[in-house]
């Protein structure tokens, strides 16, 4: 049969994505993507760690970025990008861009990290006080809002999780709990962290009914891997994506809303908002 009249497969652009080995959100990542991009997805090796400090190091030691990178050479990807949020926020600023550099050099292509990614999107959307949700543990919090701090952004507000394993499991319901928690009247935006949090769909609606702009781990990442390709991520009614939805008035005090209080002192650090 001829099928010459079918003209494809259409080119196609690629996107290299590494991620920790636990990463499950593969199905999340893609609905960002606009139909002439590929991702090609590689996972850093396993260690028996759970959530923490420790095990976002360990994912993230520049030898084991640079054969995860090294995997997807044959492939040939425009643009790499870590997709993982503590294990590039651990070492500061200097250590996000320092594994940058390093992916950059075993792909010889341009390289990104999810939280480089969010210092970008706070920059584009102008925001100087951000409110926080993650589902980490206290001391994995206390990490990134240093991490923000060092970059000049304010943290207005923060609500945690407290988990160390199982991350893609909670449930929608739960993450807008948590935003609703996390989010005072000063807060310019919020940021939902973790790339194996999903969030894709809470995104809008949160929007909504925050009146401030919303912005995942998973969605900086795409935004930015495919903005240096020169191209646009798909995500209706969400204000970083789509600049339309950015009009609007700020998020009035609502009556009603749990005060946010600071992270615990050391020796009361359990989970927060759980």
């Amino acid at each position: 049969m001829d099928v010459s009249f079918l003209g494809g497969p259409r080119p196609q652009r690629g996107v290299g994505v590494v991620a920790p080995f636990d990463f499950a959100l593969d199905r999340e990542l893609w609905r960002w993507v606009p139909d002439e991009i590929s991702l090609h997805l590689t996972r850093t090796p396993y260690v028996p760690v759970e959530v923490s400090l420790d095990l976002a190091r360990l994912v993230s030691e520049h030898e084991t970025l640079h054969e995860a990178v090294r995997t997807l050479n044959a492939i040939a990807p425009e643009v790499v990008a870590y997709a993982c949020t503590s294990g590039s926020f651990v070492g500061g600023i200097a250590g996000e861009r320092a594994m940058c550099e390093a992916m950059t050099r075993a792909g010889a292509v341009p390289s990104l990290t999810t939280s480089g990614a969010l210092l970008d999107a706070l920059a584009e959307l102008d925001v100087r006080r951000v409110a926080l949700v993650t589902p980490y543990t206290v001391s994995v919090t206390r990490s990134l809002e240093e991490y923000v701090a060092e970059a000049g952004v304010a943290v207005t507000g923060c609500a945690y999780m407290g988990l160390t394993r199982h991350i893609w499991k909670v449930p929608y319901r739960q993450v807008s709990e948590m935003a609703h928690k996390a989010v005072r009247g000063d807060a310019q935006a919020l940021f939902i962290s973790c790339t194996n949090l999903p969030t894709y769909d809470v995104i809008p609606q949160l929007e909504a009914e925050l009146r401030i702009p919303v912005i995942s781990a998973n969605q900086v990442t795409m935004w930015a891997a495919l903005r240096r390709l020169g191209t646009r991520a798909v995500g209706p009614y969400q204000a970083l994506i789509d600049p339309a939805a950015r009009t609007g008035p700020l998020r009035p005090e609502i009556p009603g809303l749990p005060e946010v209080r600071g992270l615990p002192d050391e020796e009361q650090q359990q989970e927060g908002w759980t």
